[in-house]
């Protein structure tokens, strides 16, 4: 019997490797300039005109309290599809694409910090690496601080 595998996006933040659902993934950018917008959390770090497609920026690095970096040249900005809303989110770098074995992967463990567990879907354990597996919808819950919605450029 074949195991469920999920192809996922790779990509560093902080030093550890985090990965994304192909499937909820619309393309990887290079870091661009971003509109900044008023009265939105510090994490928001405002929105692109992306090919006609107005989407906010989130930095992860600032969304899960980690310290801000400068951008460089590996700085990528991964563009999620996630229940009708398109966001970018700011990673370190965005490093290949890979097949996880759905039985590799593991709950979080308790002993990560609250908030972050909240954003965990699960550890995948693979060979030497261990992956974190965001939970999109937990990542993206911000109704209570700002309505994360593409607009379309006319």
């Amino acid at each position: 019997m074949m195991s469920q595998v999920e192809k996922v996006i790779v990509f560093d933040l902080n030093n550890e490797e985090y990965g994304i659902p192909v499937k909820n993934v619309k393309s990887i950018e290079k870091i661009q300039f971003i509109t900044r917008v008023p009265k939105v959390n510090e994490f928001v770090k405002g929105v692109i005109n992306l090919r006609g497609v107005v989407t906010p920026i989130i930095d992860l690095r600032l969304r899960f309290n980690f310290v801000e970096k400068e951008y460089n040249e590996r700085t990528r900005i991964i563009i999620v599809t996630f229940s009708d809303k398109e966001v970018g989110f700011i990673v370190d770098s965005a490093n290949d694409v890979i097949d996880i074995p759905m039985d590799c992967v593991e709950s979080a463990p308790e002993v990560v910090g609250e908030q972050e567990h909240d954003y965990i879907e699960g550890i995948a354990k693979l060979d030497k690496r261990l992956l974190i597996l965001l939970d999109l919808e937990n990542v993206l819950n911000m109704s209570d601080e700002i309505e994360l919605t593409s607009v379309e450029v006319k």
